[in-house]
């Protein structure tokens, strides 16, 4: 992965956040470069000329395998091409080559996609004299978020790229890939796994899909490749002579480490278990290695997940039990947003200096959530906003003096939000503050990340931090909030989400946002097992901390499973 160059805008944080600077370990390029050369060896004869380009050179490391992997399987007239704008590592990254005897080696300090940029510059298929097609892409592309880019490099890289949502710099890297390659080029690329699942990955999955044979995607999960907190995966890819089809099956194997204590075979490295399935030990961690194929909707763009024989029947079980989703009981929200929190969010306002400010509200956050109640809270928010005559609207400062004194000290600031009076309002505004009308009613509440579970209900009308997510009962039925949180908070859940979506952090860690838990499913709530689940997350809510709560929660989880006519896997 090459490093970027710190511009301003990056000083703010870490060199590797900033820059993406993360290179490849031996061993995953390695790994990478195999599976690039077995499948270049499929689709060329050996002896023939291979142009090879890494969009983003680094140390070499991956250039170095693959050139050992292609000479392995008789491929030895090699053309090297190369970009990166760290000039230092592309003076290593010659050198490793020369050392190999590469045939011919173009490396250019240069940013690929500001090249790319530019297409009369490339001189594709031999059209000028710029650079020309490829026959092999391998590449472990910069990993930068939206945040981090800043406004306008995102903005700049959306727009040249047709990107949409929260732009990430791999996102570019990987859309332009094909333009790159000739028919049968081959690609093998390493990027974060969250391509596979989020909403934000949509339109890569889809160009994949739609401009490349997919062979193979291997989400590596929590394998802690790389020393960064970043999740892997690698995808091989084939571009096809002619326009492509029907994609076919795409396989996928998904590695992540597990707690289990089921005995399985041992292995030297976590590229070695990739060949099994189960549990698989290396050194003192134990993983679980599912193998099967790739199941997305027609276009490519929903969530890649992998799908087998077993994971399909157990899911279609939980379907035909579903009497519907959360997203139809009633509609999942982030909480709210202040971007201001020490101005807005206190739990010291009676120091403040001007007295108590009329306008505060009970404020929860993920510091005080736990399964099925929440601890007491000790934050309020000064919450500008009110609904009247059925619309949302800003509150009349003039009307709550101690609260428009408070603010006042604070105007300068809060002024230099300037998408607030780009978006016509009011300087004093909560920029996010949802539906005011929603905070008394009884609602559903969630972490966003959490390695089991943690749903609870608030019943004390307290305003929901962006945090965490929420929902009330869109027909005002009570009781299908306790029977969502009876589901939300089973072990059946964490089965439902690993198989319907995957996406998970380190340590086994998972995100409850709106696109997955909006289908997470409930069972009919005219069972008797439904009624019994509603019963005793009632239960739990009033005794939580209890001693008979892990016995309780057993019984409930029992029920759950039941529910849905299905099994602990």
């Amino acid at each position: 992965m090459t490093q970027r160059d710190p511009e301003p805008r990056f000083r703010a944080v870490t060199s590797v956040k900033a820059t993406g600077s993360t290179y490849t370990p031996p061993a995953l390029a390695a790994f990478v470069a195999g599976r690039v050369a077995e499948l270049t060896e499929r689709l060329h004869s050996p002896g023939a000329q291979l142009r090879v380009l890494d969009p983003a050179v680094g140390d070499g490391e991956l250039l170095v395998q693959l050139v050992g992997a292609l000479r392995h399987r008789g491929f030895h007239d090699i053309v090297v091409v190369g970009f990166d704008i760290d000039e230092a590592a592309l003076v290593e990254a010659r050198r490793r080559l020369v050392e190999l005897r590469v045939v011919e080696v173009e490396l250019t300090h240069a940013d690929f996609l500001s090249v790319t940029a530019d297409r009369q510059e490339l001189g594709m298929d031999g059209a000028g004299g710029g650079v020309s097609a490829v026959d092999v892409v391998i590449a472990n592309p910069p990993y930068v978020r939206t945040q981090v880019l800043g406004e306008d490099l995102a903005q700049s890289l959306a727009r040249r790229h047709g990107l949409t949502g929260r732009v990430d710099l791999y996102q570019a890297f990987m859309v332009t890939l094909s333009d790159w390659l000739r028919g049968s080029g081959i690609a093998g690329v390493i990027t974060s796994n969250r391509f596979l699942t989020v909403r934000s990955g949509q339109l890569v999955r889809r160009h994949l899909w739609n401009s490349f044979r997919v062979h193979h995607v291997w989400d590596l999960g929590d394998t802690r490749c790389f020393g960064a907190a970043v999740l892997p995966a690698v995808t091989l890819l084939e571009k096809p002579e002619r326009e492509l089809g029907a994609q076919g099956s795409v396989g996928m194997t998904t590695i992540y480490e597990t707690s289990t204590s089921v005995p399985g075979p041992s292995r030297e490295s976590i590229f070695d278990a990739l060949a099994f399935e189960g549990v698989v030990g290396v050194g003192d961690r134990a993983f679980e290695v599912r193998q099967g194929r790739v199941q997305t909707d027609l276009t490519g763009r929903g969530v890649w997940r992998l799908s087998n024989p077993t994971v399909e029947t157990w899911l279609g079980c939980v379907a035909d039990r579903t009497w519907k989703t959360f997203g139809q009981v009633g509609k999942i929200r982030v909480g709210i947003k202040t971007t201001a929190d020490s101005v807005f969010i206190r739990d010291d306002w009676a120091a403040v200096g001007v007295g108590v400010p009329e306008l505060l509200r009970p404020l929860t956050t993920h510091h005080i959530g736990r399964r099925y109640k929440a601890l007491p809270t000790q934050k309020a928010v000064l919450y500008t906003h009110e609904v009247v005559g059925g619309r949302r609207r800003a509150v009349d400062l003039a009307s709550h003096p101690v609260s428009a004194a408070y603010l006042q000290t604070h105007k300068k600031r809060l002024e230099r939000r300037k998408y607030l009076t780009k978006a016509k309002r009011n300087w004093f505004e909560i920029w996010v503050p949802q539906d005011p009308s929603q905070w008394p009613m009884p609602k559903l509440v969630f972490r966003d990340i959490a390695e089991e579970p943690q749903f609870w209900i608030d019943l004390s009308g307290t305003v929901i931090n962006g945090d965490c997510y929420w929902m009330v009962a869109g027909d005002g039925d009570e009781d299908l909030l306790w029977l969502a949180l009876a589901v939300g908070n089973s072990r059946f859940i964490c089965d439902f989400y690993d198989r319907r979506f995957n996406n998970k952090l380190y340590a086994g860690r998972r995100r409850f946002i709106t696109q997955y838990v909006t289908q997470f499913p409930l069972p009919d709530p005219g069972f008797w097992s439904s009624r019994e689940l509603i019963r005793l997350a009632r239960e739990a809510y009033e005794q939580v901390g209890a001693p008979q709560m892990e016995e309780r929660q057993a019984y409930l989880d029992e029920l759950v499973y039941g529910a849905f006519g299905v099994s602990p896997r």
